[in-house]
């Protein structure tokens, strides 16, 4: 079974982040790290995306 995997723009539009604070918050512990795909290349595992998402909901709530 294969992980769907989200370039930096899918994420950006679902978390409704910018790219800085997606990048400010990592290293802050407080969002998911990227797969490294190579060199200059990350993805986002959408699985870690969307527990993330979940996790804003029940914090919020």
């Amino acid at each position: 079974m294969f992980e769907t995997l989200l370039r930096r723009p899918e994420v950006q539009a679902r978390t409704g982040l910018s790219r800085s604070t997606i990048y400010d918050w990592m290293k802050r512990g407080e969002f998911p790290q990227p797969v490294k795909l190579g060199t200059r290349l990350v993805a986002w595992r959408e699985s870690d995306i969307s527990a993330w998402l979940e996790s804003r909901k029940t914090r919020a709530a």
